[in-house]
């Protein structure tokens, strides 16, 4: 759901992206003339510390603003205070699902709206756009109405992902966290502790299996959740070179040791009986709802969105909690605290839009203490700005556990997004959804995956993403 420097081992939060879309051979589809074309900048007003941009008073926006898990109303939310800012401006929000089909005529046409969150299943390729989206820098090294430049306010490594050929051309405003999920209540009544290893998971399958309960259950769209955590502890066991392994889909890829150790542990979990039976015939959230509500489970790997997906199924009393993906060994190359995080719902601001400041001030309204804050509290997930969650966390213990999953790891996050780039879910699901059942082995698995990787790398009609 990006640009190369030299990757600094245990600070590459989004450097899995830290490699660069190549360029693609459809980059003109949606283009109009190019992104070389001098744009109209449109009216322009004085120049300060509180209007960066130059917006000219009484200047509109128009936004178009994905209608997904979030909704829209995090953006409108920040209307009123452009409004007393520019002269009483308007701020138009409207509500897509459909941005590929909407917005890339709009592209062509040379009309494209002030702000886009290009996101969801049909989000315009970026590679198809870049060239006419705005450098987003200027708005990264301006100042929010705090009077702080937002860069120092963002969590490490937030804008890896949104660059594009050596520009900024999308802000990611959404941190998504990683890892496993459980109920801290039900934890605390048996005694049982979150592992930081395989061999501490296996140990609690057998006390979870003592009490009547499963370690684990999974879906069968949602198989490769168990990809995601598996990749997840090899890079913690194995450390940058399997991310980067795995992210340039290089041959042997998935038979690197620490990969092979994380599938040996997860064979043995499998042939212990510790994972729910009938996962591969179960509807992906029916599979979760044994988690959160019926408890027959008691470790369940997602990402942050997990506490809204199952806010209505969920049992009372039932402490949602995050904690990182567990490593092989104790000697692992990343310490027991890091995890994997990762930015979304990707705003840009097109080059040919009629109002580019107006644009942008939106997106500084939105990365302002007040405006992050207010995503915060409504949508009880955090933004990429750090400090906008206080100690109760809104009354979420998941988003409590976020946070402080974030301060302990510090910079030793990181992120990968192979599946999302080459489209392997589908095929993933297939295999995950046979070893989780017992009939692939780690061998069968092994190879599934990496005949998936083989084919896709000697394919030169598909665009590489260079990871570095």
């Amino acid at each position: 759901m990006s640009e190369s420097t030299p990757v600094q081992r245990r600070r590459f939060l989004g450097l899995a992206l830290a490699g660069t879309l190549l360029p693609a051979a459809t980059a003109a589809c949606a283009a109009s003339g190019g992104g070389d074309e001098p744009a109209d900048a449109g009216p322009t007003g004085q120049v300060s510390d509180d209007n960066p941009f130059g917006v000219a008073d009484g200047t509109a926006v128009e936004a178009v603003i994905f209608d997904g898990g979030y909704g829209t109303d995090y953006v409108s939310a920040v209307a009123a205070t452009y409004a007393d800012l520019h002269g009483g401006a308007e701020v138009t929000v409207a509500p897509s699902t459909q941005i590929a089909q909407e917005l890339q005529p709009r592209f062509v046409g040379g009309n494209p709206p002030d702000l886009l969150d290009n996101s969801g299943a049909n989000a315009i390729g970026l590679a198809t756009i870049a060239a006419q989206l705005e450098d987003l820098t200027p708005l990264t090294e301006a100042k929010n109405t705090d009077g702080e430049v937002i860069a120092d306010t963002l969590y490490p490594g937030m804008l890896t992902d949104g660059t594009y050929d050596g520009r900024l051309v999308q802000l990611n405003y959404v941190l998504t966290v990683y890892g496993l999920w459980y109920s801290k209540s039900l934890f605390d009544a048996n005694g049982w502790k979150a592992p930081t290893t395989w061999d501490d998971a296996l140990a609690l399958g057998a006390a979870a299996k003592s009490a009547g309960k499963y370690l684990f259950c999974w879906g069968k769209e949602a198989a490769s959740y168990y990809l995601t955590l598996a990749v997840e502890s090899a890079i913690k066991e194995g450390g940058d070179e399997v991310r980067v392994a795995l992210g340039n889909l290089e041959a042997n890829a998935w038979s690197h040791p620490a990969v092979q150790a994380v599938f040996a542990k997860m064979a043995q979990a499998v042939q212990s009986g510790y994972f729910r039976p009938g996962g591969a015939g179960t509807q992906f959230t029916a599979a979760q709802a044994q988690w959160s509500q019926a408890q027959e489970a008691v470790l369940y790997p997602s990402g942050s969105w997990i506490e809204n997906e199952m806010k209505s199924q969920t049992a009372e009393g039932f402490q949602m909690t995050g904690c990182p993906a567990p490593s092989v060994t104790a000697g692992a190359a990343l310490p027991a605290t890091a995890f994997h995080a990762s930015a979304g719902e990707p705003f840009v601001v097109p080059s040919q839009a009629k109002n580019k400041a107006g644009g942008m001030e939106v997106l500084r309204l939105m990365l302002s203490k007040e405006g992050a804050s207010n995503f915060a509290e409504t949508k009880l997930s955090s933004t990429i700005v750090k400090g906008t969650v206080p100690a109760d966390a809104f009354g979420s213990t998941a988003l409590a556990s976020q946070i402080a999953m974030l301060d302990a790891a510090g910079e030793d996050t990181f992120t990968f997004n192979f599946n999302d780039v080459y489209g392997f879910t589908s095929q993933n699901n297939v295999l995950w959804n046979g070893f989780l059942s017992g009939q692939l082995d780690v061998a069968g698995l092994t190879s599934g995956l990496q005949q998936q990787f083989d084919q896709t790398r000697e394919d030169s009609s598909i665009v590489k993403v260079q990871v570095k």
